[in-house]
């Protein structure tokens, strides 16, 4: 089998990629400290490259306007951003990859699993939908590089049930911001770190619909790069 590299398409090492910033966006001149790179049990963590934080793709602390509690992760697919609200109007800001229209979770969850370094295994219908692409993979891949898991995993259960989906992160930073092929919430592995440690088991996941996200952050078009920009009120 082809180097399982550059096989499937989300698994691609960051040093396989061009580097391209948000096109309408401010990028930072230097890599800020929470996004360079480390070793996490014992896989590395790449730096994120400046030219991928720009936009709203970087951790911050932001007001909150929304109507959930503190504890809560609100996922905003169409704006492209995860909050974790941490009081009254106030959250952690996170950007995130999401998946194409029609290809996302919506309504309500609890993380009621974690893991670090999870290991990977295409679902029966991702195989069934698309097997050029996932059948290669029906075994699995173990946790780290290339694994499209990342270093966290939250996984996501209804009703007692596991909706197979996930917030986890990615080794594809250039995705951070874009709405890419896989269905999952993805975020840069440092902020899948950050997220995972910060959530106990429990926490209420809530995703929000078209109506809500506009009411709430606005228009939105993409630019050449697949990149959000604002549109005017």
């Amino acid at each position: 089998m082809r180097d399982r590299r550059f096989v499937l398409r989300g698994l691609t090492a960051l040093s396989l990629m061009p580097v391209a910033g948000c096109a309408g966006a401010p990028v930072p001149a230097a890599v800020p400290a929470r996004y360079r790179g480390v070793t996490d049990g014992g896989f590395p963590v790449q730096a994120v490259p400046a030219a991928y934080l720009g936009g709203r793709n970087a951790r911050v602390e932001v007001a909150y306007t929304g109507p959930e509690p503190a504890g809560s992760i609100v996922v905003d697919p169409f704006a492209r951003v995860l909050y974790l609200v941490t009081g009254p109007q106030h959250a952690f800001r996170y950007g995130v990859a999401v998946g194409r229209e029609g290809r996302n979770f919506s309504g309500s969850a609890v993380v009621a699993r974690k893991a670090a370094w999870p290991p990977w295994r295409p679902t029966a219908n991702m195989i069934r939908q698309n097997p050029e692409l996932y059948a290669p993979y029906a075994a699995g891949l173990p946790p780290g590089p290339p694994n499209p898991m990342g270093a966290r995993a939250l996984y996501l259960y209804r009703g007692g049930r596991d909706t197979f989906y996930r917030i986890h992160g990615t080794f594809e930073m250039s995705a951070v911001g874009k709405a890419t092929v896989a269905g999952c919430i993805r975020l840069f592995n440092q902020d899948a770190i950050d997220l995972h440690d910060r959530v106990p088991l429990g926490t209420p996941v809530r995703v929000r619909s078209p109506a809500e996200s506009l009411a709430l952050e606005g228009r939105f078009a993409e630019d050449a790069q697949g990149y959000l920009v604002p549109l005017p009120a």
